[in-house]
């Protein structure tokens, strides 16, 4: 999904370049209501665990393969706006150092990579929460179905916006199909990771899972209803 130097024309990659800072700067102000001095250093934790996982490729088969994307994941653990803000970070640091998506092309990256999944990662998470058993053991699976959708959308939208500016010669009929139906069996490989790290946080620190906390405070509250203090 990292998309490289020049693949995208000039205006595209400066419109999402605009997108993507003006994201940013929401997300600097509204990360501030996601953490406190207790959870602060659990936002360094998310970024760099997906900073590592992201170095990781998985085969998906014709010579493919995937690698975590993490938006749902960060969303899930740490609140959707500081996830906005450590997929930026990785991003940048993987374009500065790693050479791993151009510089140029850093605001599409963090656009599709750092909003979009984060977005739709954390709404369908929402979603599922609200419909789902009101039980922590629905957390897990509930991110995994976000991590799932999270990673088809952005490359339908990236599909987008090569329809807009693409520099490559490349049909947009095959575009389509490769980076749907590709990213499709990737955001399996996402769910799965996604899920797995979820389960294994809320089974050990439940406090620690920003989309738990919602449950968290309704168990709470039972409790205290149930044995008056």
């Amino acid at each position: 999904m990292h998309v490289p130097d020049g693949f995208l024309d000039a205006p595209t990659s400066v419109a999402t370049g605009v997108v993507a800072a003006a994201a940013v700067a929401v997300a600097l102000r509204a990360a501030r209501h996601e953490l406190d001095d207790r959870t602060a250093p659990r936002a360094g934790l998310v970024a760099t665990f997906v900073f590592a996982a992201q170095m990781i490729n998985f085969p998906v088969g014709a010579g493919t393969s995937g690698h975590l994307m993490g938006g749902a994941l960060a969303a899930v653990l740490a609140g959707p706006w500081t996830a906005v803000l450590c997929l930026a970070v990785v991003l940048l640091v993987q374009a500065l150092l790693m050479a791993d998506g151009g510089i140029t092309a850093l605001g599409t990256n963090i656009t599709l990579i750092g909003i979009v999944t984060v977005a739709v990662g954390w709404a369908v998470f929402v979603l599922l929460r609200r419909v789902l058993p009101k039980r922590l053991e629905m957390v897990a699976p509930a991110a995994a179905a976000g991590a799932l959708a999270s990673v088809p959308v952005a490359a339908l939208l990236f599909t987008g916006l090569f329809a807009i500016g693409g520099n490559a010669p490349v049909d947009l009929a095959a575009v389509a199909t490769a980076m749907f139906g590709w990213h499709t069996v990737i955001g399996i490989g996402e769910a799965v990771i996604t899920g797995l790290v979820v389960a294994s946080v809320v089974a050990t620190r439940p406090d620690l899972v920003h989309g738990a906390r919602p449950l968290i405070a309704e168990r709470e509250l039972v409790t205290r209803k149930v044995v008056p203090s």
